[in-house]
């Protein structure tokens, strides 16, 4: 399902430690319709027009105590989705941009004990991650709370605050006590 890479490296199953060794690149653009999380988001559409333009760089960078250099990981990544505005419920052209730093650590164990401390995103170095699955996470995370047009295209009716809305007819009900107010008055 996931196109496959035009390099030595597999993205489905990154060798982080080597590709950050080897200072690897990966230059990709992936559909949107290979990315089901993110599809899901999108405005109602099936088949999403346009891909992910997306790279990946490696690199070592020296560890905190001087000990042996750690992989990293460079992501950045551009797209736009159709969302639904939620102010006029169309369909809004939303650009979403990723630019992550990632640095690798041993094993899940390790990422979940330093995850507190670190101030970068860690990633466990075993099992290999997918970079497919790293991509869709961070697009997800980009994505706005609440996706709205600079003007949505239509005018958008508010019910309570629009003059020359009409009300929906509510009858009036009667006052249980206002026969007893008359009484009273007699």
């Amino acid at each position: 399902m996931k196109p496959p890479s035009k390099s030595a490296w597999n993205p489905d199953r990154l060798d982080a430690r080597a590709f950050a060794e080897a200072r690897g690149h990966l230059q990709i653009d992936t559909p949107l319709t290979h990315l089901p999380r993110l599809r899901a988001e999108a405005d109602g559409e099936e088949a999403l027009p346009g891909d992910v333009r997306w790279e990946a760089r490696g690199e070592l960078r020296p560890g905190a105590s001087g000990g042996s250099p750690s992989p990293w990981l460079h992501l950045e990544a551009r797209t736009c989705l159709p969302l639904t505005c939620q102010r006029c419920l169309g369909p809004v052209d939303t650009p979403l941009e990723v630019d992550r730093w990632f640095r690798f650590v041993a094993d899940e164990a390790t990422a979940e004990a330093q995850d507190d401390d670190a101030e970068e995103d860690l990633l466990a170095l075993e099992p290999r991650p997918s970079l497919f699955d790293v991509l869709e996470d961070e697009l997800i995370m980009a994505l706005p709370l609440v996706p709205l047009h600079e003007s949505c295209p239509v005018s958008v009716v508010f019910k309570a605050g629009d003059p020359g809305v009409e009300e929906d007819e509510v009858p009036t009900r009667k006052n249980p006590f206002a026969a007893l107010e008359r009484l009273k008055k007699t």
